[in-house]
C-alpha cells in the first residue's frame, strides 16, 4: 500500500513500530489531540491503524524512516517500539542519520539499562538525546493510560514530558509519569518494577497452592478468599485478576480454567535481569530471586518428571486445623512477604541511583506505580508517605506503618512457612522473604564463620569488633600469629 506524502513537520510525535502495544500507544496519543506519525516495516500495520482508529485523531502514515523523519515538527520526538537488541540497534542507526541534534529518541520496549546507556553515550557525541523508557500496564494501558517511567537528560523532559503526562495514567489528579533520572534509569526501575512483578505474582500463587493443596479447598473457595483480600491492604491488579481468573471456568470441559493450563510459567528476561543487577549492586532480592527461579523449576519438566515419581515422600500432607484461622494466616503471610518483596525492589533502585548516580525519587517513584501499571496496589501511597518523610530511608521496613504490620503479621508468616516444610508444599517465596527479614534483624549473623573460612584458605583477610584494620591469621605456619595487612 502506498501513502500520501505527508507535510513536512505535520506531527508532534512519531511511533515506529506499530504492533499490538504501538497501535495502542499511537491511539492514546492521538485522542489526547497529539497528531501521530506512524511507521512500520509493514504498510498494512499502518494502514490499518489509520483505517481502523482515524476517526480517534491525527495520524500521519508515513512510508519510511526518511519520510517518518520529516514529517515530525522540531524538536523531534520518535518512541521506539520494537524489539530489543538488533531491530533497536538498527533503528537507532537510521534514525540517528535522519535526525538533528535537539532530536529525541525514545526507546520504550524492555531493554536492558546498561544497552541504553551505551547508546545515550554514543548519540550524545551527536546532539540527539536518547530516552530509555519503561512503560507497563499492557495492551490496555498503552490504550487507556500506562505507567510511564522515562530516563534521560532533564533538557528532553521538557519536550516530551507534557505529552507523556497527559497520556498516563492519573491517581488523584496525578500522572503516572514522571523523570525518573538520566541514562539509563528509565529502563533499570522498569526491570526492578518487573522483578517486584514476579515476586508478587509467586506470593500470591504459592498462597493459592497452600489453600488448594494444604487446605484442600476448591477453586471458587479460593476464589472468595481472594476477592476479600480486595478489601484489605491487599488490594492490588494482580488480587483483582487472580480473583477473575479463579473464577473463569473453562469452556470446553467446564473444569476451573487453572486446572487445564499447563503449569510451565514462562519469562522474557526481566527478573532475571533484576537479580543480576542485585548482585552487581550488593543488594540481596530473595523474594524476586526465588519467583524467578520457581519460573525456571517450572520448566524443568524431565527432573520433575523423575522426582515426583521417587517413593520417597510421595504424598502432600494435608494441613489440619481451623480453616478460617489458616486462611487468615496465610494472608498474613502474603502481606508480609509482598511488603519484603517491595521492600527488596526499592532498596536496590536506592543503591543503584546512589552507584550511578541517578538522584531517583523513590517517592515520585512509588506515586507513578499507583496506576497503570501491574504492580499498582494500594500501599503504594504509604511507600510514598515513607520516603517523603526520609528520603534517605535505609528500609521500607523502617518506616512504622510496614514496621507495624510486620510485626502483627510475623507470628501467623512463620507458621505458614513451616506448614508449607512439613506438608510438602514448596513456598520458596515465602520463606526465602522470612529469612530475608530474620537476616536484617540478627544483630550477629553466622557470617564471621564464613569470612573466618575464606581467610583460611584463600588468605581474604577480615575486620574485628574490637580494633580498626584488616588482619589475617597464619592459619597453616601459626594459628596464634595474625597480621594486619592494612
Amino acid at each position: 500500500m502506498t501513502f500520501q506524502t505527508p507535510e513536512p513537520a505535520s506531527a508532534d510525535i512519531g511511533i515506529v513500530g506499530i504492533g499490538v502495544m504501538g497501535t495502542s500507544l499511537a491511539r492514546n496519543l492521538a485522542r489526547h489531540g497529539h497528531a501521530v506519525a506512524a511507521y512500520d516495516l509493514s504498510d498494512e500495520h499502518v494502514a490499518k491503524l489509520v483505517t481502523n482508529y482515524g476517526h480517534e485523531g491525527t495520524f500521519v502514515p508515513t512510508a519510511t524512516l526518511p519520510e517518518f523523519v520529516a514529517a515530525l515538527r522540531s524538536p523531534r520526538v520518535a518512541i521506539i517500539l520494537v524489539p530489543a537488541g538488533n531491530p533497536t540497534d538498527s533503528t537507532v542507526a537510521s534514525l540517528e542519520e535522519a535526525m538533528e541534534p535537539g532530536d529525541i529518541i525514545i526507546d520504550s520496549g524492555n531493554t536492558l539499562f546498561t544497552d541504553t546507556q551505551e547508546r545515550a553515550a554514543a548519540l550524545a557525541e551527536t546532539g540527539i538525546h536518547f530516552v530509555g523508557m519503561g512503560i507497563s500496564g499492557g495492551e490496555e494501558g498503552a490504550l487507556t493510560g500506562p505507567s510511564m517511567m522515562p530516563g534521560g537528560s532533564r533538557e528532553s523532559y521538557e519536550r516530551i514530558g507534557p505529552m507523556l503526562e497527559s497520556i498516563a495514567a492519573q491517581v488523584d489528579g496525578e500522572p503516572c509519569c514522571t523523570h525518573i533520572g538520566p541514562d539509563g534509569a528509565g529502563h533499570f526501575v522498569k526491570t526492578v518494577h518487573n522483578g517486584i512483578e514476579y515476586a508478587d505474582m509467586q506470593l500470591i500463587a504459592e498462597a493459592y497452592d497452600l489453600m488448594r493443596r494444604g487446605l484442600g479447598m476448591e477453586v471458587l473457595e479460593i476464589r472468595d478468599v481472594f476477592a476479600s483480600w480486595k478489601e484489605t491492604e491487599l488490594d492490588s491488579y494482580l488480587i483483582d485478576i487472580t480473583t477473575d481468573i479463579l473464577g473463569h471456568t473453562d469452556a470446553e470441559t467446564g473444569r476451573p480454567f487453572v486446572d487445564i493450563i499447563s503449569d510451565r510459567a514462562a519469562q522474557k528476561g526481566t527478573g532475571a535481569w533484576t537479580v543480576k543487577a542485585a548482585l552487581d549492586v550488593g543488594i540481596p532480592v530473595p523474594a524476586i530471586a526465588e519467583a524467578t527461579f520457581a519460573r525456571s523449576l517450572s520448566g524443568a519438566e524431565a527432573e520433575r518428571g523423575v522426582i515426583s515419581q521417587l517413593d520417597v515422600d510421595p504424598h502432600v500432607e494435608p494441613i489440619t486445623g481451623d480453616r478460617a484461622e489458616l486462611v487468615d494466616a496465610i494472608r498474613d503471610a502474603l502481606l508480609a512477604s509482598k511488603i519484603s518483596a517491595y521492600a527488596q525492589g526499592f532498596d536496590e533502585i536506592q543503591q543503584a541511583s546512589i552507584d550511578e548516580q541517578w538522584h531517583i525519587d523513590n517517592a515520585a517513584l512509588a506515586r507513578i506505580w499507583r496506576g497503570g501499571c501491574i504492580i499498582r496496589a494500594g500501599f503504594l501511597n504509604y511507600i510514598s508517605d515513607a520516603y517523603i518523610a526520609h528520603p534517605d530511608l535505609p528500609s521500607l521496613l523502617g518506616d512504622s506503618w510496614f514496621s507495624e504490620r510486620i510485626a502483627r503479621c510475623l507470628p501467623a508468616w512463620r507458621g505458614v512457612v513451616a506448614l508449607s516444610a512439613t506438608s510438602g508444599i514448596p513456598a520458596p517465596a515465602f520463606g526465602s522473604s522470612l529469612a530475608w527479614y530474620d537476616g536484617l534483624r540478627s544483630e550477629r549473623l553466622p557470617t564471621a564463620l564464613v569470612q573466618s573460612q575464606r581467610d583460611y584458605f584463600g588468605s581474604h583477610t577480615y575486620g574485628r569488633v574490637d580494633k580498626p584494620g584488616r588482619f589475617h591469621t597464619r592459619w597453616e605456619l601459626d594459628p596464634r600469629v595474625e597480621e594486619q595487612w592494612d
